[in-house]
């Protein structure tokens, strides 16, 4: 340190620290809190009710478990535009269909078609759960193999007292 200079008391700069951690928290929330771009519907209430339509049947990529039309994510939404543009240039609701299967997979689609790419998304469920019952009948099967303890003579005269409904006392 210089002569002349000043030096910072430990709670001024411990103050600045603070105020500057506030600061880069607010502008981080008021960040977070901007909304996404919504889809925008098309003036054509018939084209908006295709694109709805074909919204509801295309799987949102991000969210996985909504449709485009119901997903609140930027590619739905994005997705959703394009859908409304194609359909207003005249397209098809096939030929919009098949651009997006064309450009993101039969995952798009709720319901995939029957082909050797998408057997396993069809027939899986069937595989998993014969699996499981055949599972569960292997367990059950080999416990009903096991055998059971035999009783001994106090224990089998205790058993028979408490099913004549004597012996409700507890026995040492």
């Amino acid at each position: 340190m210089r002569r002349g200079e000043k030096r910072e008391s430990g709670v001024g700069g411990l103050v600045r620290g603070i105020a500057a951690v506030v600061a880069a928290c607010c502008f981080g929330f008021a960040w977070a809190a901007e909304e996404p771009p919504k889809a925008q519907p098309v003036g054509d209430p018939a084209i908006e009710a295709r694109a709805l339509k074909l919204g509801h049947e295309l799987r949102c990529l991000v969210c996985q478990n909504q449709s485009i039309a119901e997903s609140n994510a930027e590619l739905a939404h994005d997705l959703m535009n394009q859908v409304r543009e194609q359909l207003a240039a005249g397209k098809s609701e096939e030929e919009v269909r098949a651009y997006l299967v064309a450009r993101y997979g039969d995952f798009v689609l709720y319901q995939p078609p029957l082909k050797a790419s998408t057997v396993a998304l069809w027939a899986g469920p069937f595989v998993l759960a014969l699996a499981g019952v055949l599972a569960l009948w292997r367990v059950l099967r080999r416990r009903s193999r096991e055998e059971m303890p035999a009783l001994s003579a106090e224990e089998a005269a205790h058993a028979q007292a408490l099913l004549r409904g004597e012996g409700k006392e507890e026995r040492s």
